[in-house]
């Protein structure tokens, strides 16, 4: 392929010129950015198919290698290309064949979609094998897989880029803006979660879970039977990161967690089901609702909400608080002191309108129906912007590894009966120095 990036170099220049990302975590080696890059993907169900859809959507992007044990979605997935008008990418059909994917010569990065089982060791193969990882949320599940994310991508030099894409939403971006230059004054307190009635996810029609009844029943349920923690945070936790500037002046400390009891999938079952569907005595491990609350060390606490078994509308419960005011998300409103009328809230919009986010601004059109409102083209954009320019990319291994440890944290503080439990240093104190790395005014 004409244009392609030469990974060795890249990996040398790191080396030699001493830009190891737990030093540098957006060190920029200035490539072309008018490349073609060529990309493999992983796990190519929903979320996965989804992705491939809007990288076809580009003219800077080849598709050369699909890896999906479920031959219904690999076949799907190996004709959407072609009829994309590229040559029919190499299909690989068994599970364990990631690392012969990874091994290929004709990979610029690699988009993991698979289980979330898969997310670390797949993040894994791509990076020692010179690719960059854009690995869907969460990155791991474990404590020890947050840390092998990390010391992978020092060693290696090879970007891991967590895709939270709601990072990249356009209201939690104007409110990063407001954020930084002080609307709300010094920053106090956040609030998130992730509120989604996923029962239609977690169960098929037949109120089943298991192989072969649904892209995400098939292995997403399996979670709720056999850990009680907060499994997904990242959608909730990883703007508040960004407005709190994690990793970069400021950092995780502790967190406490508790567990509500588990009654919400049952209910849900013996309500569509009846009191005898064979799946009404299955015990649940995960509580209904897991609440989490986060200190850091500027002295700042979030609340961390898990909500997706019983019956509500979808929230992701936003909440940014300082000294000089706050916005709630529910509310679709601020309150800024010597901006509001004294006790009443503003509408959000004209603030949204004030400080929206330059990206998009400038690439609204381009994000139009890409899923999610939008959010999904400006996260596979900067992915793929990171490996044409050889650059670090704006959410790094360490983000990925800081907002997906919340997990296992919680779930040993809430076995602890809501101890106290400490976030690892995944900088090794580069934290302090750290500078900010997302930038929602930035090229990408």
């Amino acid at each position: 392929m004409e244009n392609r990036i030469n990974r060795k170099d890249f990996l040398k220049t790191s080396a030699v010129t001493g830009l190891g990302l737990s030093m540098a975590p957006f060190s920029i080696l200035r490539g072309q950015d008018d490349r073609t890059i060529s990309l493999g993907f992983m796990g190519v169900g929903s979320r996965g198919t989804s992705h491939l859809r809007g990288m076809l959507q580009r003219d800077d992007v080849q598709v050369n290698a699909i890896l999906d044990p479920n031959e219904e979605n690999l076949n799907r997935a190996l004709k959407m290309v072609e009829e994309a008008g590229q040559e029919r990418p190499d299909g690989y059909s068994n599970k364990e064949e990631y690392n012969d994917l990874c091994q290929r010569d004709d990979l610029d990065g690699v988009i993991i979609a698979s289980p979330w089982v898969y997310h670390t060791r797949q993040a894994v193969a791509a990076m020692k094998n010179g690719k960059y990882a854009g690995v869907e949320v969460p990155a791991a599940l474990t404590i020890e897989d947050c840390w092998e994310l990390v010391h992978t991508s020092e060693r290696t030099g090879m970007p891991c880029m967590m895709l939270e894409n709601v990072c990249y939403r356009r209201d939690v971006m104007a409110v990063l803006n407001m954020v930084r230059e002080g609307l709300f004054g010094e920053m106090i307190h956040a609030r998130c979660g992730y509120q989604h009635d996923l029962t239609p996810f977690i169960f098929n029609e037949d109120l089943e879970f298991g192989p072969g009844t649904g892209s995400v029943s098939s292995w997403r349920t399996k979670h709720y039977t056999k850990r009680n923690g907060d499994h997904y945070p990242t959608h909730g936790i990883g703007p508040v990161a960004h407005w709190l500037d994690i990793n970069r002046g400021n950092r995780f400390v502790k967190l406490t967690s508790h567990a509500t009891k588990s009654r919400g999938l049952e209910s849900h079952i013996k309500y569509y089901g009846g009191e005898d569907h064979p799946n009404a005595d299955v015990e649940w491990k995960t509580g209904d609702i897991i609440t989490t609350t986060i200190t850091t060390a500027e002295g700042e606490t979030i609340i961390v909400t898990l909500d997706t078994t019983l019956p509500r509308p979808y929230s992701l419960g936003f909440r940014a608080q300082g000294t000089n005011g706050l916005w709630e998300l529910e509310r679709d409103a601020v309150h800024i002191r010597g901006r509001s009328e004294a006790h009443r809230w503003e509408e959000f919009d004209k603030y949204q309108d004030e400080f929206d986010a330059d990206l998009w601004k400038r690439l609204e059109q381009e994000a139009e129906g890409s899923g999610h409102g939008g959010m999904d083209y400006f996260v596979r954009n900067a992915f793929v912007e990171s490996i044409k320019r050889q650059a670090s990319t704006p959410q790094d291994v360490y983000d990925a590894a800081a907002w997906s440890v919340i997990l296992p944290l919680s779930e040993n503080s809430i076995a602890a009966g809501g101890s106290p439990v400490e976030f690892p240093d995944f900088t090794s104190g580069q934290w302090i120095n750290n500078k900010r790395i997302f930038d929602p005014n930035g090229e990408y």
